[in-house]
C-alpha cells in the first residue's frame, strides 16, 4: 500500500477558486460525472442526482466491495448523493427546484430523454433565468445523429481514433483506456468554467453542448489537416510516430519496455551520443530521419535491447535524454516521484473499515490545492439533508415524495 506523504483533507478546501459553485450532477457512468469530479476537486459542492433503486450504473462495475464498486471511490467522491426517479412525474418539478439553487448543471442524456423528463435547457430556464447547462451526449444536440445512443468506444471510432490505433497489418485496436470519456470529462469541466464566464458578463442563460467525439477531434492535430492536404487517411502505424522518428516502444534485456521519443534534434544528437553511434548523425533532420526510419528503429531497439531497464535509464538521464518506463499500476504505486507529489494517494472509505489507493487531483497551485473531498457517498446518502436544506422542506414533504416514489 502507498501512504501519502502528507496528510489528505476530507472535504473540499474552504478557500478553494470553486468553492462557492453548486453543481448539480445529473448524468451517469464516466464524461458527465467525471466533468463535475473535476469541479469537486477544486472545491466545487457537487449534488449528484441517482435513480432511487439503483443509482448510477457505474456503482456496479467490478470488481466489488460489499456490492460496490471499487471504482466508484474515484467517481463519487466529494459529492452528495440525491435519489430521483426522473420518470416519475413530479421528478422533473424537484429537479428544477433544485437547479434553481445550482451554478451549473451537467447532465448527460440524449437530447430526447431530456426533453421526454422535462429537465431539458428550456425547461430548467424557467426555474433560473440565468441557468449554466453543460449537456455532454454521443453526439451532440445538433445534426443527423443528434439522438444516437453513443458510450465512449463508439465517439473513438467515430473521430477516428480506432482507425489509426494498432499495427499496419492487424485491425484496428481500442486504447487501453476509453479516452472519449476522460477528455471529453475535461472538456465539460473547462466548458462550465467558460460558460460560466460568459454567463458573468452577461447575465444570459448559457449552454454548452459538448459531444463526446468532438474534444477526441479536436485533441487529434494532424488527421484532418493531413487529409486536407494530401487527400489520404493516416493509416495505423503501430507504436511508430507518424512525424517523429525515432519514437517507439523498446524491448529491454529484461525483457520491460521502455518509452524512447526523440521529438527534437537536440534529443536526436544526444541519443546518438549515448549510443556512441555517429554514423547516424548524418540523418540531421526528421525527413531525413523518416526516410530512414527503418535503419534508425532497428538500430534504437538494438541498442535498447542490450540493456536493462534500470540501467539504461540511468544511461539516457544522465546524457539529457527523455525517456522512460512503461508502468504498470504496480509501478506506479511503488515509484518515487510519485509518492513524493502525491500523485497517487490512500483514503478511507465511507464505512471507515478500509482505504482505497486513488489518483489525487492532478497539478499543484501556488495559491490553492485540490483535494480529493469527502468518500463516495452512499446512495441518496444526502436526500433529506439536500431537501431540507436547500429546498426548505419538512419532514413529512419529504417523506410523502418517498413515498410515492418521487425520491
Amino acid at each position: 500500500m502507498v501512504v501519502p506523504d502528507s496528510e489528505v483533507k476530507g472535504n473540499p478546501v474552504p478557500d478553494g477558486p470553486l468553492s462557492h459553485m453548486r453543481v448539480l450532477d445529473v448524468s451517469t457512468i464516466l464524461a458527465g460525472p467525471l466533468a463535475s469530479s473535476l469541479l469537486a476537486e477544486f472545491g466545487a459542492e457537487v449534488i449528484k442526482i441517482e435513480h432511487p433503486a439503483d443509482g448510477d450504473p457505474a456503482r456496479r462495475y467490478p470488481p466489488l466491495q460489499d456490492g460496490v464498486s471499487v471504482a466508484w471511490t474515484m467517481l463519487g467522491r466529494g459529492k452528495r448523493s440525491v435519489t430521483v426517479d426522473l420518470h416519475h412525474p413530479d421528478a422533473a418539478d424537484l429537479v428544477g427546484r433544485l437547479a434553481a439553487t445550482a451554478d451549473v448543471v451537467v447532465t448527460n442524456f440524449r437530447p430526447s430523454t431530456l426533453r421526454r423528463f422535462h429537465i431539458d435547457f428550456d425547461d430548467l430556464r424557467k426555474y433560473r433565468p440565468d441557468l449554466v447547462m453543460v449537456h455532454v451526449s454521443a453526439f451532440g444536440r445538433t445534426g443527423p445523429y443528434a439522438d444516437r445512443p453513443g458510450f465512449a468506444r463508439v465517439a473513438e471510432a467515430f473521430a477516428g481514433l480506432t482507425y489509426r490505433t494498432g499495427d499496419p497489418d492487424q485491425p484496428p485496436v481500442f486504447a487501453g483506456y476509453p479516452i472519449a470519456d476522460g477528455v471529453t470529462g475535461i472538456y465539460a469541466a473547462f466548458a462550465a468554467l467558460l460558460a460560466l464566464r460568459q454567463r458573468d458578463r452577461t447575465g444570459e442563460a448559457q449552454l454548452a453542448d459538448i459531444p463526446l467525439y468532438e474534444p477526441l477531434l479536436r485533441m487529434m492535430e494532424d488527421f484532418v489537416v493531413e487529409f486536407g492536404a494530401t487527400g489520404e487517411s493516416r493509416e495505423r502505424q503501430g507504436n511508430q510516430n507518424p512525424h517523429i522518428s525515432p519514437n517507439s516502444l523498446y524491448r529491454t534485456r529484461d525483457g520491460r519496455w521502455l518509452a524512447l521519443p526523440a521529438s527534437t534534434e537536440r534529443m536526436w544528437q544526444r541519443l546518438v551520443g549515448v549510443m556512441g553511434a555517429s554514423d547516424l548523425a548524418v540523418h540531421d533532420s526528421m525527413t531525413a530521419r523518416l526516410e530512414h526510419r527503418d535503419e534508425i528503429e532497428t538500430r534504437v531497439a538494438d541498442f535498447v535491447g542490450a540493456h536493462d531497464l534500470d540501467a539504461l535509464m540511468t544511461l539516457l538521464l544522465d546524457a539529457g535524454v527523455a525517456a522512460g518506463p512503461v508502468n504498470s499500476a504496480a509501478d506506479l504505486c511503488a515509484d518515487p516521484h510519485i509518492r513524493a507529489r502525491g500523485s497517487v494517494v490512500e483514503v478511507p472509505d465511507g464505512s471507515g473499515d478500509r482505504s482505497h489507493l486513488v489518483q489525487a487531483p492532478a497539478g499543484r497551485f501556488s495559491g490553492f490545492e485540490g483535494t480529493t473531498g469527502s468518500s463516495a457517498p452512499a446512495l441518496g446518502e444526502h436526500t433529506s439533508d439536500v431537501l431540507r436544506d436547500l429546498l426548505g422542506m419538512a419532514g413529512p414533504e419529504i417523506d410523502d415524495l418517498r413515498g410515492r416514489g418521487v425520491i
